[in-house]
């Protein structure tokens, strides 16, 4: 009996010890010459950590707040990934120049800038390995580049959206009215993006990922490992969490 190849599930390629889809694996080539531009904004996050959530709003940013252009592309067309690649979905080097950003779930400590481990993979981080487009917030960091540290958490309605939002348009200096923001408040709100076909990936064919299994976005919201973990995986979890962040001198919400 002939075996039929399962063509749904490409093979792994180890990059530097990291398994990684061979399509993602072949885009790395071309990003090791990458050149970056003085204005080019990185997201860098661990996944499920809020990068669909800031990617929209850089992307609102950079719009003027103007919806109908945010509904131009899916999200993950609009601020692509540098190292996603798939047949007929190209990678996020050399897309077309009205991108707001690019993001990445790359681990190569090279390459990004990580944040630390965190209880609820934290992030996001808004990276550059240039000098910032503006004039960058307190609690910017990095020496050779500049970062904003933004908090899926603190961008959720039960904080304070608005101010998150605020930073990061003085990050990447830029201004709009304040009726703009407070639309933008409202479209970037979790319940807003989880109904919007343009943010929920509900336009990625079913064979890549099927909603019906589990919905892209979930319940925005941390400490839900809580619900998932046993109480002994959970302590043994809190356990190694304070001996990893030992020193650590970054604060991260792991419930609200």
């Amino acid at each position: 009996m002939e075996l039929i190849q399962d063509t749904s599930r490409p093979p792994l390629e180890y990059v530097k010890g990291v398994p990684l889809i061979k399509y993602f694996a072949e885009a790395l080539g071309p990003l090791q010459s990458f050149q970056a531009r003085p204005d080019d904004v990185l997201i860098s996050t661990y996944p499920k950590s809020g990068t669909t959530w800031v990617s929209q709003i850089l992307d609102m940013i950079y719009q003027g707040g103007h919806l109908e252009k945010c509904h131009r592309a899916p999200i993950f067309m609009r601020v692509p990934f540098l190292e996603f690649k798939a047949p007929g979905i190209p990678s996020g080097v050399g897309v077309e120049e009205d991108r707001a950003g690019a993001s990445s779930h790359q681990t190569f400590p090279d390459l990004l800038l990580r944040a630390g481990d965190s209880e609820r993979n934290t992030g996001p981080t808004a990276h550059q390995d240039t000098p910032a487009p503006g004039p960058a917030p307190p609690d910017s960091v990095g020496s050779e580049g500049q970062a904003i540290l933004a908090s899926t958490e603190e961008l959720s309605a039960a904080q304070n959206p608005k101010r998150e939002i605020q930073k990061i348009l003085e990050f990447v200096g830029r201004s709009l009215p304040e009726e703009t923001v407070d639309l933008m408040v409202q479209h970037t709100s979790f319940k807003e993006m989880k109904k919007n076909p343009m943010t929920n990936y509900s336009t990625v064919p079913r064979e890549f990922m099927d909603h019906s299994i589990s919905p892209f976005m979930r319940k925005g919201m941390a400490g839900d490992r809580k619900t998932t973990f046993t109480v002994a995986q959970n302590e043994r979890f809190d356990v190694d969490y304070a001996e990893k962040m030992a020193g650590c001198s970054l604060s991260f919400r792991s419930e609200l």
